[in-house]
């Protein structure tokens, strides 16, 4: 059976890798034009690219999929079964419909709970404390296709979304090994989703990254952790951008001070006021500066208690 595997970020890597090392047969893989990386802007492939290239696996890089010479591409290499994983683009209904055996793919929730494109970092926001995987026929709407099979996967207090990244690539590629059998098979008795229980998880915008130091102290946490290895959550100190990388609960009972003041700069960090009680900041990075553990920011600058952050 000819598969195609769809994939970009490291999400994908361990579905695409066991798809290789249990002996299916990938004809080719289509991922995200390369982007320039760092300061030099620097071309970098994406993992899904550096992968295929190991297995000497061709590789498809349109810029849209759903242009005809894109269309076209793909179905000279005539695949039976499409496998997508955080591939970053949606699948025009050609696409959808070329494979006999159809499209699956590896979604980062338990639909229809948190369709779309950053479930992972979403639900961490939301405060969840459960997530998982979802293994699903595409459809043409946004992440409404039937359940073929879900993992559940819970969700420790101090996971970010970097560390529920991890355990829910290894869980997809887990439950995608599970069922290829039955899909190759085409054995396969998919699950309608419920559209009463649909919620829906946008890309992020940059007013998602905000800090509102008004909001409950467990929001706020929730919120950097959820950002986190990817933009990180900001403020406004001096009336410059100041970056929050993790933070931790104060276990002190909350004193009089209008949201956003800093109450406290210790070795532990930075202790600000918020709606409901106080947050500590732990690692931090001022506008132009490096990440660094906030003890390490306390000694070297002028931040003071009564300082208050925007």
């Amino acid at each position: 059976m000819n598969i195609v595997f769809m994939g970009t970020p490291d999400f994908a890597v361990p579905s695409l890798r066991m798809l290789l090392d249990e002996g299916y047969h990938v004809v080719a893989v289509v991922t995200q034009p390369d982007r320039p990386q760092g300061r030099k802007r620097v071309l970098k492939p994406t993992p899904v690219k550096e992968v295929a290239a190991e297995y000497g696996i061709p590789v498809l890089q349109p810029q849209r999929l759903r242009s005809p010479e894109a269309v076209a591409e793909l179905a000279a290499y005539k695949p039976d079964l499409i496998v997508t994983a955080a591939y970053g683009q949606i699948l025009p209904k050609a696409v959808l419909d070329m494979p006999a055996n159809g499209c699956v793919n590896v979604h980062g929730s338990l639909l229809p709970k948190y369709r779309g494109g950053a479930p992972i970092q979403r639900c961490i926001i939301g405060g969840e404390s459960e997530t998982g995987v979802t293994l699903m026929y595409m459809a043409e709407g946004l992440d409404t296709g039937d359940m073929i099979s879900r993992v559940k996967v819970a969700i420790a207090d101090e996971d970010t979304s970097g560390t529920l990244f991890d355990k829910l690539s290894i869980a997809g590629a887990a439950l995608l090994k599970e069922q290829m059998p039955r899909l190759i098979a085409g054995r396969v008795q998919a699950e309608v989703q419920d559209e009463q229980q649909a919620t829906y998880a946008p890309n992020l915008k940059r007013e998602d990254e905000k800090i509102d130091w008004s909001r409950a102290a467990r929001d706020i946490y929730n919120q950097i952790r959820g950002l986190v290895p990817f933009s990180g959550a900001f403020c406004f100190w001096n009336g410059e951008v100041f970056k929050v990388w993790a933070s931790r609960k104060s276990d002190a009972a909350s004193k009089e001070a209008a949201p956003g003041t800093v109450l406290q700069l210790t070795e532990q960090g930075i202790e600000v006021k918020t709606g409901d009680a106080s947050l500590w900041l732990t690692r931090i990075q001022p506008s132009g500066k490096k990440q660094m553990e906030a003890g390490e920011f306390v000694r070297g600058n002028t931040m003071a208690p009564g300082t208050v952050l925007e």
